[in-house]
């Protein structure tokens, strides 16, 4: 029998939604006990309702066909519930298709590869992260970094239910890291200004005034810990080269990296053309990089438009073979 992953979310939810009532607190933190407790073997204080579901959701999740995508999916559910109408800009969940794509990406710039290792500076619950390692052949070894403390013990949660090996730093993302440079960065970009102006300035982007921009904070953090002649694939606003400090920025691109791919996404997948987002894919320079002939530049189609996805994925494949050829 295959893996349900709609009954499966069906128990997880009511079983979030019993410990948020009991325990008195939001959902996302209830999602947190209701991860823990279906992997504990150990007896726990839980109601008979909870217990019930606890033992469908075991059942289920020890099935044989269950895989760690099924897994995946079946939190992103709960945690898409739980982040809805929130408050919070960080509390967003990366759509599924532009973190496939993202993935389908990665294995096309890395095809020879057997193992390397991929970081995500902005994990939040790490959704982004373990779809992209659940979809890439290579063996990965995963890191992420995140502030806050909710999104950081999802993640951990997640990733244990989803036997995905990954290792997080609770920390903010822009201070120094103790993390070895990766072969790949992939982060879906928190927009916005950073507060601390002291520690800014200790970038080559900082702003000449006010704050600077922390999307463009996490690109430069991202670019020192990517080894010379690896890759980084951000989900950014489609305003990061239009805004008024987006000459320091492309300054600095020329400088440290190259610029592969700006792919932008269908504006139908957003609430507003202001929130917008596009796929930026960079290389960073080393001795034995160039920059691409022809840097691809598309506009991406609805994927529900599977005929105009196709064709996509045909210009893709040809701009890669042309690249190869240069």
């Amino acid at each position: 029998m295959s893996f349900n992953i709609e009954k499966a979310f069906t128990h997880l939810d009511k079983l979030t939604d019993s410990i948020e009532e009991t325990e008195n607190q939001p959902y996302l933190d209830s999602l947190i006990l209701a991860l823990r407790v279906i992997q504990t073997n150990e007896e726990v204080d839980v109601t008979e309702q909870q217990a019930q579901h606890i033992k469908e959701l075991k059942e289920l999740l020890t099935q044989d066909e269950v895989t760690s995508e099924d897994i995946r999916k079946m939190i992103q559910l709960a945690l898409i519930k739980g982040m809805k109408g929130s408050t919070q800009h960080q509390h967003v969940v990366t759509p599924d298709s532009v973190a496939m794509f993202m993935g389908y990406f990665i294995q096309k710039l890395l095809p020879e590869s057997k193992s390397f290792r991929l970081f995500d500076p902005a994990s939040g619950a790490a959704n982004l992260l373990t779809a992209v390692i659940n979809q890439v052949e290579a063996k990965i070894e995963g890191y992420g970094s995140e502030i806050d403390p909710t999104l950081i013990q999802l993640a951990v949660e997640s990733a244990n239910l989803q036997k995905v090996s990954i290792e997080y730093f609770h920390q903010d993302s822009l201070a120094p890291l103790f993390l070895e440079p990766v072969d790949t960065v992939v982060s879906d970009l928190p927009v916005g200004y950073y507060p601390d102006d002291e520690h800014a300035a200790k970038f080559d982007l900082c702003a000449e005034e006010g704050h600077t921009y922390s999307h463009h904070l996490f690109i430069e953090q991202s670019i020192n810990y990517t080894k010379e002649e690896g890759f980084l694939l951000f989900l950014i606003p489609n305003f990061l080269f239009t805004s008024d400090q987006s000459d320091t920025l492309q300054k600095y691109l020329q400088k440290h990296a190259h610029i592969l791919a700006l792919l932008q996404l269908p504006l139908s997948m957003f609430s507003s053309e202001q929130h917008a987002k596009s796929i930026l894919v960079l290389q960073k320079q080393g001795k034995n990089t160039k920059p691409p002939k022809q840097t691809l530049m598309a506009q991406l189609p609805s994927f529900k438009d599977v005929h105009a996805t196709h064709n996509m994925l045909r210009k893709i494949d040809d701009w890669f073979k042309s690249e190869k050829s240069k």
